[in-house]
């Protein structure tokens, strides 16, 4: 990219170039009414080979090395991020209407989609048919919990059953994920290499399990509570808790790359090894919630909150104003629009997108309507479970760095993915505001609308309007002890 610039420096004016232009164009993007990564994935679509590519460097869709370990890095973290959002809590309390749901907006495109895809590429392998079809059937959780809240969703029955289909979907998801990808890179097949690949994600799930068991048990020990001086008694290291815990989620992705899975499988679910108990209702999670439930890592109980937001500080820091942006960047640069000149590979493009919003829309209203809600509710709610996001399209990439995507599928799978999330909310003010009931109750959630504002999807992942963490009990501050019997004076601590 850089010219008349020493090689060795090169990466970094690479880098700075990437990071500038995807941030601003992430802020543009939020400002019209879209979410960033439109804009950060833009960014590197007018970087790479599509257009300016082949004159400052990039004219190729494979990064350069450099690049290529940034994008690993990026996605470890999005990966991590999405098994924060995730407890075991969340799915023994779930309703087996919503864990239905939840399976169902998977699978019926999942299935769908690898026969269609299947009949639009014929030439490809039938694994890369099925992996083509699993990343086209991830619902966004993360992107469609700032739609519920934007929305004025938030703890209604609609919102909550939503969030919760959409997390059973992104379990399945990852876990399919796992499967295949065993399956895929051991070269094996038949019944015996299903039954491998399936207890080698019963072992990871089972650790996964046990641990979290270990962690909260020591954490709710009167032996523990008595402990004044918890991390700070061992480590003086300054933020070793936040060191401790990636090193916890880099330990879960190697354990589950020992068992024939990738990394992002590790992550995804180390991320819900550390994570704290969050309610599908209450809105994105900051990284402060992670930290209540890993209580191996707290000071004192009057410290616990100020520890809390020094975590969040580094962590949103270093996600959202690094990696995210650059993730979705380097993404652009590893599309080739130019595929889309071809009349056979822009075929494919409109008939997996029309795939893609169909199967998600109708099997989302059918179902959500078989619930018994409004046809505009459940019309919206397809919409809504039609978005994709970030997850897929960090499956994509490993997908496409292994070799089992050509640029040309992997560019219409990144395609698809940004046009259903552009088309997600859109087609859900359509259904709202369908009949005079259903606009009415929307313009009462969103009052910007009623005033003609148009609606704004103002983050990724996290939301300005997320409601603040409310830490658990046992680690605020203790409420001042009422005075002793006969001396008037507090007792002893």
């Amino acid at each position: 990219m850089a010219i008349l610039i020493p090689p060795s420096d090169t990466f970094l004016v690479d880098l700075f170039i990437l990071l500038a232009s995807a941030i601003a164009a992430g802020e543009i993007a939020s400002r019209v009414g879209l979410l960033p990564l439109v804009g950060q994935l833009l960014v590197g679509v007018v970087l790479g080979p599509t257009l300016l590519g082949p004159y400052i460097g990039l004219g190729s869709t494979t990064l350069p090395p450099e690049l290529a370990g940034i994008q690993f890095l990026a996605t470890f973290f999005i990966m991590l991020m999405a098994g924060l959002h995730v407890t075991p809590e969340e799915i023994t309390q779930m309703r087996p209407t919503t864990a239905l749901v939840g399976m169902a907006i998977f699978l019926i495109p999942f299935v769908v989609g690898a026969g269609v895809v299947a009949w639009v590429e014929p030439g490809l392998s039938r694994s890369t048919d099925w992996f083509a079809a699993l990343t086209l059937s991830i619902t966004a959780l993360p992107v469609l919990a700032i739609m519920v809240s934007e929305f004025g969703l938030t703890g209604k029955r609609l919102g909550n059953l939503v969030m919760g289909a959409s997390l059973v979907n992104e379990l399945t998801a990852v876990t399919v994920f796992a499967i295949l990808l065993q399956l895929t890179l051991s070269g094996r097949s038949g019944f015996y290499a299903v039954s491998v690949a399936i207890l080698s994600v019963g072992a990871f799930l089972i650790a996964v399990v046990v641990i979290s068991r270990i962690v909260k048990a020591i954490r709710e020990s009167a032996w523990w509570r008595a402990k004044p001086n918890r991390l700070d008694t061992f480590w003086r290291s300054r933020e070793a808790g936040f060191g401790i815990l990636m090193a916890m989620a880099l330990g879960a992705a190697l354990y589950s790359q020992l068992l024939g899975l990738t990394f992002l499988v590790g992550a995804f679910y180390g991320g819900l090894l550390i994570s704290q108990a969050y309610g599908a209702s209450t809105g994105p999670r900051t990284f402060i919630s992670s930290f209540s439930e890993a209580g191996l890592l707290i000071t004192r109980p009057a410290e616990a909150a100020d520890r809390y937001r020094a975590f969040d500080s580094i962590f949103s820091a270093m996600n959202w104003m690094f990696f995210i942006p650059l993730f979705f960047a380097l993404i652009g640069i590893e599309m080739d629009l130019r595929d889309l000149g071809n009349l056979v590979v822009f075929g494919a493009f409109v008939v997996l997108l029309v795939m893609a919003l169909a199967t998600k829309l109708l099997t989302g209203a059918g179902l959500v309507r078989a619930l018994g809600l409004s046809w505009p509710d459940s019309v919206a709610a397809g919409f809504l479970l039609s978005s994709r996001g970030a997850i897929g399209l960090a499956m994509a990439v490993l997908i496409y760095a292994d070799g089992i995507f050509n640029t040309a599928l992997f560019t219409i799978i990144a395609l698809v993915g940004v046009v259903t999330t552009i088309v997600s909310p859109q087609g859900a003010l359509w259904a709202w505001r369908s009949t005079p009931a259903s606009r009415a109750d929307l313009e009462q959630r969103v009052p910007s609308l009623r005033q003609g504002r148009p609606l704004r999807l103002r983050a990724e992942l996290e939301g300005p309007s997320a409601p603040p963490v409310d830490l658990p009990l046992d680690l605020r501050p203790p409420p001042p002890s009422p005075p002793g019997p006969s001396t008037g004076s507090p007792p002893p601590t």
